[in-house]
């Protein structure tokens, strides 16, 4: 599972965006390069609206709209403008228990019970928030059980770990939200002790616990009997992350309750290794990751890897490499929007370039993209089906 982000090139992206955007336009056949079977899901389609430009989810068979909406911005004072995005084509909605203390969920619950028969025109995803916290306790509880001596080498493996799979690397990491960072310490522990320990925390009850908790909370606080795309774990901040035999046993349970349908993960400080894990593991089927103007040519030859695996794959933080909400990481540095600036012709706020630039790739599904009001929903769902010719990186 082991990656260097540093000898991930860029080559093969212009290739990919030669092919013929025919494959990803609204109803289009998939072309023979994104890696489709013969024996994948037919398409399936849910409010497909004129206008707007769907592209299947990998091997779900999903037809998704190129810009899906995510949760951080919806609460319960602020959801009822995703009706409009709806209206537009829009039908993809991503939360998960972790945004705003559950109410992102509660509110598109309220969304759903606001317009009828909407569930059936969106599809639902959210993640399991607690799964990586749960393994970190359960493992230092192990460490703090060991003599000092053991414990000393433990860490500085873990220590040595990060220094071998360099994922702080400039350019590949970026710090998307603060305290991002911090994740990494206790990966790299969890990491270290995975091979010695692992049985006793991957296959323990709390870890199974933990994700039949979370989608039980979640589906209670949407009011739905099923998510479309379950998230697990939610921000895998390594490979070995996506190891716990936990994962496929349960979702395996859930699916045959009815509970969920497709499982997918996310990653933001590991995009290209858990990308690739995922791709791998053969019981995911779909991965939102951190993929942008920025740090594109580091997970460009992951993404070939997962496409060629009929893997569907959503782009997350592609304007947050350029612009920020977040006060403490205000402004980003300048050079990342001169790149996408120069990157992408036209006039336009450097974080629609920034999707723009995103949505040129066909491996590409969708970006998801944070809808904060109706001036979002204009801007960025127009973005949906234009075509651009890049500039040099």
């Amino acid at each position: 599972m082991e990656t260097n982000p540093k000898t991930a090139p860029d080559a093969s992206r212009r290739d990919f965006l030669r092919v013929g955007t025919a494959a990803i336009a609204l109803g289009a056949s998939a072309h023979p390069a994104l890696g489709r079977e013969a024996d994948e899901p037919a398409e399936e389609w849910r409010n497909r609206q004129p206008g707007m430009a769907y592209r299947r989810l990998g091997r779900t068979g999903m037809m998704i709209s190129e810009v899906v909406c995510g949760g951080d911005p919806i609460t319960l004072k602020n959801y009822r403008h995703i009706h409009k995005a709806i209206e537009r084509g829009l039908n993809y909605l991503d939360m998960a228990p972790a945004y705003n203390g559950g109410d992102t969920e509660r509110a598109f619950g309220k969304l759903l019970t606001e317009s009828p028969k909407l569930r059936d025109r969106v599809f639902l995803t959210t993640k399991v928030s607690a799964f990586n916290g749960v393994r970190t306790r359960l493992y230092r509880k192990i460490l703090d059980s060991l003599p000092t001596s053991r414990q000393e080498a433990i860490r500085r493996e873990a220590e040595a770990i990060g220094r071998s799979r360099r994922l702080e690397l400039p350019g590949y990491y970026l710090t998307y939200f603060p305290g991002q960072q911090k994740a990494f310490a206790s990966a790299y522990l969890r990491t270290a002790m995975q091979p010695e320990f692992g049985d006793r925390v991957e296959n323990s009850p709390e870890v199974r616990q933990a994700i039949v908790e979370s989608i039980e909370g979640s589906l209670k606080r949407v009011g739905t009997d099923h998510f479309d795309l379950l998230m697990c774990p939610h921000g895998a901040d390594i490979a070995e992350d996506l190891g716990s035999p936990a994962i496929p046993e349960v979702f395996a349970d859930l699916k045959r309750q009815g509970k969920v349908r497709f499982l997918g993960v996310t990653s933001h400080n590991d995009p290209a290794g858990v990308l690739r894990a995922a791709a791998e593991a053969g019981h995911y089927d779909a991965a939102m990751v951190a993929y942008n103007v920025i740090n594109g040519g580091y997970v460009n030859a992951s993404l070939a890897h997962a496409t060629q695996k009929g893997l569907g794959v959503i782009a997350m933080k592609a304007a947050h490499a350029v612009a920020t909400h977040h006060k403490p990481l205000q402004p980003v540095p300048s050079w990342r929007v001169a790149k996408v600036e120069r990157v992408v012709p036209g006039e336009m706020k450097a974080p629609m370039k920034a999707y723009l630039w995103a949505l040129q790739d066909p491996r590409i599904s969708a970006v998801i993209s944070n809808l904060w009001n109706e001036t979002d929903i204009d801007e960025n769902l127009g973005l949906a089906g234009r075509r651009v010719e890049l500039g040099p990186a």
